[in-house]
């Protein structure tokens, strides 16, 4: 029965990490999802020897213009969301020096024509917060001036990619350092 749903797939959750949120879960019947990253970042981060992942869809590189909105929503912002979702990723028994990170978006939905460049500054801060931190980001699917949504399975460590024209499907590992579209923010 080649068509038939597999055991574990008929139990699976999905868990929908919307625009200024992360989730991270070690259930291995657990699929994390966010949609529509434009101009902001969705950062994965996976833990393949404890199977400990999650999302962060992070929307504005600074928290210092809303003071008020980071007390409620610190994953808005990439100073104060990737700090806090790299803490949560660790609380599952993640090391920092076994994840397997990949970065999303910073497109520039205005297609060129955003004075604020907020995909550019999202990716930057992203970028800037890893490399402070000494972790090396796997795979990226960046810039450009389109919209991406991202799965991730928790237990196979396979994200899919979906894209208006495509959708990809790979294995996030330290071993690919895949560049899906390299980024050209990255200095």
């Amino acid at each position: 029965m080649g068509g038939s749903p597999s055991i574990g797939s008929l139990f699976a959750q999905r868990v929908i990490i919307g625009v200024g949120e992360m989730a991270a879960s070690n259930n291995v019947q657990v699929v994390l999802s966010t949609y529509a990253l434009g101009s902001c970042v969705g950062v994965i981060a996976y833990d393949p020897i404890v199977k400990a992942a999650g999302i962060l869809h992070l929307m504005l590189p600074e928290s210092s213009i809303s003071p008020d909105k980071v007390q409620k929503q610190p994953a808005m912002f990439a100073d104060t969301g990737l700090p806090a979702f790299m803490r949560t990723i660790m609380g599952l028994r993640g090391e920092k020096s076994r994840l397997c990170i990949f970065v999303a978006g910073g497109a520039s939905v205005l297609g060129g024509n955003d004075p604020f460049r907020i995909g550019e500054r999202n990716l930057t801060a992203t970028l800037k917060y890893f490399a402070k931190e000494g972790i090396s980001v796997d795979s990226f699917a960046t810039g450009g001036s389109i919209n991406r949504t991202l799965h991730f399975e928790v237990n196979t460590g396979t994200v899919t990619l979906k894209t208006p024209s495509e959708n990809t499907r790979f294995v996030l590992s330290q071993s690919a350092r895949a560049a899906l579209v390299a980024p050209s923010l990255a200095r």
